[in-house]
């Protein structure tokens, strides 16, 4: 089992994140991610809140080990070539340490308030789907022509290339049934996503596994991977972890708890040596 921590870096200065940052990396967790929006989702909605990939850029310079990605891109932030270029700069910087995990993106009030277009949900499944096979062939291809319903590109080249070979790994983040897992299965190198309990995450993983088969890749190709809340009593947050680890998800994002970071340093080293 792998583990990040989500930084939750609302109304959070730069020197703060990486104080959280490198935390993460002298604890030996595998990643760290924030998020990506333009307005704090807690608190004061006026508050600071570091826009992620330039924040990542920043936090690629400040660690050495820990890989660094965002829980998750919108598509719609971005246009997907963009995206690509931001991407790719920061598995340069970073020496190779870069996730790229994207979503349909949800908040409608946010895209509102910044101007950015909110199309239908179809339209953004649309723009999701197209988006990850437009990051897939910008990451490995030159001379990149995509005709799409939501996006196009005419001969598009990126270098230079990413560190991570064939390119940095592509997280598909979200549950829906009809749109969402079907393209994680499709495309995506890694899932992300929550169930209530192992029957939820079974029907989870047949979705993602039907559409991976239907389009000839192998389903135990695909990393699964949920969060954990670690604010509740031990016991609990064990009892969490179990029936996700038996079911067969392999990364764990811990969420940022309420009581900050001593139950972030408790976990790491109470509860997390006597997980199976």
């Amino acid at each position: 089992m792998r583990f990040g921590l989500e930084t939750e870096q609302h109304h959070l200065g730069f020197d703060d994140l990486v104080h959280r940052a490198r935390m993460a990396e002298e604890l030996g967790l595998d990643g760290v991610w924030v998020c990506d929006h333009f307005l704090p989702l807690i608190g004061d909605p006026k508050g600071p809140n570091l826009e992620a990939w330039t924040a990542l850029a920043g936090l690629a310079r400040e660690t050495t080990r820990i890989r660094l990605g965002t829980m998750v891109t919108g598509m719609t932030h971005r246009w997907p070539s963009v995206l690509a270029a931001q991407v790719l700069t920061v598995d340069q910087l970073s020496g190779g340490r870069v996730e790229c995990a994207v979503g349909a993106a949800w908040n409608e009030a946010e895209h509102r308030a910044y101007g950015i277009p909110f199309p239908s949900v179809r339209e953004r499944m649309d723009g999701l789907e197209e988006g990850v096979q437009i990051l897939r062939r910008l990451f490995t291809e030159d001379d990149v022509t995509f005709e799409g319903r939501r996006y196009s590109l005419d001969a598009a080249t990126l270098h230079p290339r990413p560190v991570q070979r064939p390119h940095p790994p592509i997280w598909v983040g979200g549950t829906g049934r009809t749109r969402t897992l079907p393209i994680a299965g499709r495309y995506a190198d890694v899932w992300h996503g929550w169930a209530d309990d192992a029957a939820e995450y079974r029907e989870i993983r047949g979705i993602i596994d039907d559409a991976a088969g239907a389009a000839g890749r192998d389903p135990a190709s695909i990393l699964r991977a949920s969060s954990l809340s670690i604010e509740e009593p031990w016991d609990e947050v064990r009892a969490a972890f179990d029936w996700m680890a038996a079911e067969g998800i392999g990364y764990l994002m811990l969420e940022w708890p309420a009581s900050g970071e001593a139950r972030v340093r408790s976990f790491v080293a109470d509860v997390l040596p006597g997980l199976a």
